[in-house]
């Protein structure tokens, strides 16, 4: 059977069996199972078994993805963002669209220190929808903000994402990727502030400014801002610092990380042995959720690449085009049309592979192409028919906000994210410049 049939096949059953409902890990591990079969070689289930032992339980750098989602946990458990966002309402609260500028930068900052898409757009959501809904914004503009803020948490780092790239990305460590992805995440979420402020002027009516009925000094507001800014920025110091300055490895600087969180909600009096013992289960159920796709991609992938479908997808998008961009520009489509269907994970773990020695071939710097990948991977979150960050917002929203509004009000800033990649297209020292600047040029 030629590597061509098994890949539509396989592609077949990993599509029915995700439109069944099933577990991506679940699918895509049977998919491998039955691959094999199908293409008559079982025994390279034994080479998969390997790879998995190999790629994923020995691999030490992915032990900072259950260490930063508990340093996560810890940090909502404190209260920090509560009391910041808090701060912010009041000091903008007479800037018409200074409410949802609040959210946008609460959100960078939760980004910068949690990098759980769930947490980030529940937390977010909790404290700032009914407020803004209360005060007269516009439905879609407030769903659709905090929606698409509350995705940066994925590519500012520390990003697990990231994280799991750099473990399945040849010759690209993880400070390369979190200083390639500083200057487009930080940019990303300016454009969406940006585009608040253009809204609050053009239709002040879809974000009105807020009356603030305490009667609290500014001075008194910027000392608590001030004040409740230090564990975060403290928690970003210890983590990035550490790692930039190449003083510990990103598994080393995740366990600082979440030391940092633990010491910030013991020395606020937050903490209680029942929310720790509910912040490991928490860690637990994230990190096995993760490293099960991580587990069933690589057993996909390995039957894929064994049985030819590989390659014969790699001989497909070479014969696309013969510009090395016009190539990337079809791998990125294929990304966005992805995120629709699945999430960030199964769809690194299943491109990598077919991508990027694609990209290695053509003499596109991996490091510039990774990190477009890694803005593109933002609408996942956004795209329906199931993008999280929807389903997380229509668990939070009161009954008065639909599903519809919800779905409109992020499109908008899915247009944003495509503008960010085009800035990258055209401006690449938006993403090479800071890792040559700590790591000196690639090699």
């Amino acid at each position: 059977m030629s590597g061509e049939t098994i890949g539509l096949i396989m592609a077949g059953m990993l599509v029915l069996g995700l439109f069944m409902g099933h577990p991506l890990a679940f699918v895509l591990g049977g998919t491998a199972v039955l691959g094999a079969f199908i293409a008559g070689k079982p025994m390279v289930l034994g080479i998969v078994i390997n790879r998995i032992f190999g790629d994923v339980l020995d691999n030490y750098v992915l032990i900072a993805i259950p260490l930063f989602v508990l340093m996560a946990r810890f940090l909502s458990d404190s209260g920090v963002t509560d009391r910041m966002f808090e701060a912010l309402r009041h000091l903008m609260a007479r800037v018409t669209g200074g409410l949802g500028l609040a959210v946008v930068f609460i959100s960078i900052l939760l980004a910068a220190t949690t990098g759980i898409i769930g947490a980030s757009i529940t937390v977010m959501g909790m404290m700032a929808l009914r407020p803004m809904l209360q005060y007269g914004y516009d439905k879609r503009l407030a769903t659709g903000l905090i929606g698409a803020s509350g995705c940066l948490g994925i590519l500012i780092p520390p990003s697990i994402m990231l994280i799991l790239m750099a473990s399945y990305a040849p010759g690209l460590s993880v400070g390369q990727l979190f200083a390639g992805a500083m200057i487009p995440g930080v940019l990303l979420g300016l454009m969406y502030a940006l585009y608040v402020a253009v809204i609050a002027w053009v239709r002040p009516e879809w974000a009105p400014p807020v009356k603030d009925e305490e009667q609290i000094s500014r001075g008194e507001l910027w000392k608590m801002l001030l004040i409740e800014a230090v564990p975060p920025l403290v928690l970003i110091l210890g983590i990035l610092g550490s790692m930039l300055a190449g003083i510990a490895t990103a598994t080393e600087a995740s366990a600082i990380g979440a030391a940092l969180a633990l010491l910030i909600v013991i020395f606020r009096g937050r903490f209680e042995w029942r929310t720790f013992y509910s912040a490991l289960l928490e860690t637990g159920r994230t990190s096995a959720m993760i490293l099960f796709i991580v587990v069933g991609a690589t057993a996909f992938t390995g039957v894929f690449n064994i049985t030819g479908g590989l390659r014969a997808s790699q001989d497909l998008i070479r014969g696309l085009a013969d510009d090395p961009y016009t190539l990337v520009a079809v791998m990125l489509l294929v990304v966005f049309i992805l995120g629709m269907f699945l999430d960030w994970t199964g769809i690194v773990l299943l491109s990598f592979p077919i991508f990027l020695p694609l990209v290695s071939e053509m003499g596109i710097d991996p490091l510039w192409f990774v990190i477009l990948m890694a803005v593109v991977l933002q609408t996942s979150f956004l795209s329906p028919p199931f993008g999280y960050a929807l389903f997380y917002m229509r668990a939070i929203a009161p009954p008065e906000v639909s599903t519809g509004d919800i779905i409109r009000g992020v499109l908008p800033f899915i247009l944003l994210v495509l503008v960010m990649c085009g800035l990258i297209i055209l401006f690449p020292a938006l993403v090479s410049w800071l890792p040559t600047t700590l790591y000196g040029p690639a090699s």
